[in-house]
């Protein structure tokens, strides 16, 4: 078998170095098969999808990470290109065990546009929920926050008591704390944060070493946020380590699925963890859901989709669940005894938590000889003696990557779409696979450790925030906003809409205000330029039939598996 891995030429450029990049970061026993990669723009959706710009615009990421401005607004970064690049290294990955295991496979399939519909899938499971509970989300007001002394920075806390405490250390109106909880603590579910603008007043009147002592009182986090795009991520997206004892996992010469047979028992929160495991889960694993007596509470967050919240459904529908309490010796050796029959095991627990549990990798390695465990942590490894919560807000700041989504001319600041989240739970099930591979090829097994800050540094970035004209961005047309192919020159979009050749920007801008958008694409369409329009509803994606082969329509609307493996 060889052990090297093919990405094609011809295939969007940002997609295939990410996903060459990942490959090749290896160790020697997790090197690909010869498994070629094939990514390209579309995929099954039905729309000619030119570049990232176009992929952001159709597929709902612009309308997502707009929203905290109120309007569609293009991610400074190749996002959507990156997922893409991460989805075909998983799926070479993926393919190498299945071929390891006796299925004769020879290229995975994926896409920019699936990457992107699997970035959004929380968002769109809300939009496409029968619950008539209604979200809400509105700009202004919202972080980062400015201090008298011209910090600009992160708050983070996932409980009321530290933010009224906070608050109140540093003399906020009592109305406003109340007002500000509920958007703060909702921002990762909205994409938005509208906070009373008296919380932002009461930051701008003190310095930052004043906000910093408040927030270690209270208990709270702060983190000033990065303006360098460019400032190193310098550790592994994932690393690997050998574990003690062996294992085989059984060859098959016949799977559905590349990962069937193949067992993870979960015990996860929130967003990067369980992403892990639903990744694992489309691949063809038997993922088993460990949660606390009573179950996950976010399974009771509206709005609902059936019996369960939408968005917790959205990543965990499938997962056969266990409900144990580790603080007790019977749930401890109750996870031994899933662990035993099972070969991997996920977790996001807080940095210790394991190791006073007994839970850690060596503990469970006792168990299951041969069992891939992985870590999907906020910060390691980042050498940082006090670490705050790692929550993808903190670590877009303090990464930089806060500073490369927002162009130059606008104040930089972390996006409000769980940027760091998908992709962190995305490189944390990367890591497994490669951990898998290694255990179908030696029988030994490996502790996988992948974090938020980690996940960051998969994203391409130049050293400057990105500049842009306004042809650049979303251009709001007559009943909606379109987006023009990047870098497309003002004199191929003019003629088409009966301007100049040589006028200004400022003209076409205001021309296309007055065409209705399907007008001003066949217009440009004549002229062999593609314009995309600017999802504006995640609902109207939903029900629009050229996703319909891309979608699953179920209790609510889902991106279908990304891979199509041959």
């Amino acid at each position: 078998m060889t052990t090297t891995a093919s990405v094609p030429k011809a295939v969007p450029e940002v997609a295939a170095r990410v996903a060459q990049a990942q490959l090749t970061a290896l160790p020697a026993d997790c090197a690909a098969a010869q498994v070629e990669a094939d990514i390209d723009w579309s995929g099954p959706v039905g729309i000619p999808l030119p570049d990232e710009s176009a992929v952001q615009a159709a597929c709902g990421l612009m309308h997502v990470h707009g929203r905290a401005a109120g309007r569609p607004a293009r991610l400074g970064v190749d996002y959507a290109s990156t997922v893409a690049g991460v989805l075909a290294a998983q799926g070479v990955l993926a393919g190498s065990i299945a071929c390891a295991r006796g299925t004769r496979l020879s290229s995975v399939r994926t896409s920019v546009a699936q990457a992107a519909l699997l970035a959004v899938q929380q968002y769109l499971a809300v939009a496409t929920s029968d619950d008539e509970w209604v979200e809400s989300w509105e700009a202004g007001g919202r972080p980062p926050f400015r201090s008298r002394d011209g910090t600009r920075f992160e708050l983070e806390t996932l409980h009321a008591e530290g933010w009224q405490l906070f608050w109140r250390e540093l003399g906020a109106e009592p109305s406003a704390i109340a007002e500000g909880w509920w958007p703060f603590q909702q921002r990762f579910a909205t994409a938005s944060a509208s906070l009373p603008l008296e919380l932002h007043k009461t930051l701008a009147a003190v310095d930052y070493e004043v906000v910093t002592a408040a927030a270690a009182s209270a208990g709270i986090h702060a983190v000033p946020l990065r303006d360098d795009p460019a400032h190193p991520v310098d550790v592994d997206a994932c690393s690997l380590r050998m574990l003690p004892g062996t294992g085989e996992i059984p060859p098959s010469a016949s799977l559905a699925k590349p990962l069937e047979g193949i067992v993870v028992v979960e015990s996860t929160r929130r967003v990067q963890g369980p992403v892990a495991g639903h990744v694992l889960q489309m691949l063809g694993a038997e993922v088993i859901r460990i949660e606390p007596p009573g179950g996950d509470p976010m399974r009771g967050i509206p709005p609902m989709a059936g019996d369960c919240s939408a968005r917790f459904r959205a990543l965990n529908e499938g997962k056969r669940l266990v409900e144990l309490d580790f603080k007790t010796d019977a749930g401890r050796r109750a996870v031994h005894e899933l662990v035993a029959a099972a070969d991997v095991f996920v977790h996001n627990w807080a940095p210790g938590k394991a190791e006073q549990l007994g839970l850690d990798a060596a503990d469970l390695a006792r168990t299951s000889p041969g069992l891939t465990y992985a870590w999907a942590s906020g910060w390691e490894p980042l050498p940082w003696p006090d670490k705050p919560v790692g929550t993808d807000f903190l670590v877009q700041a303090h990464s930089g990557l806060g500073a490369a989504v927002y162009p130059e001319d606008e104040p930089s600041a972390p996006s409000l779409m769980t940027l760091t989240d998908i992709l962190g739970g995305l490189v944390c099930a990367q890591g497994v696979l490669a951990s898998l591979l290694r255990r179908v090829r030696t029988n030994t097994g490996s502790r996988v450790d992948s974090s938020l800050y980690s996940a960051a540094g998969v994203v391409p970035r130049s050293r400057r925030r990105p500049l842009w004209t306004e042809l650049d961005r979303p251009l709001a047309t007559g009943d909606g906003f379109l987006v023009l192919p990047r870098g497309v020159a003002p004199s191929c979009v003019a003629g088409p809409l009966g301007l100049r050749s040589d006028g200004g920007t400022a003209e076409i801008v205001a021309r296309v205000r007055e065409q209705s958008t399907a007008t001003l694409i066949s217009l440009l369409a004549e002229a062999d330029v593609v314009a995309t329009q600017v999802c504006t509803d995640l609902r109207d994606l939903a029900a629009d039939p050229r996703f319909g082969i891309a979608l699953v329509h179920d209790k609510h609307v889902f991106p279908s598996t990304p891979w199509e493996f041959k």
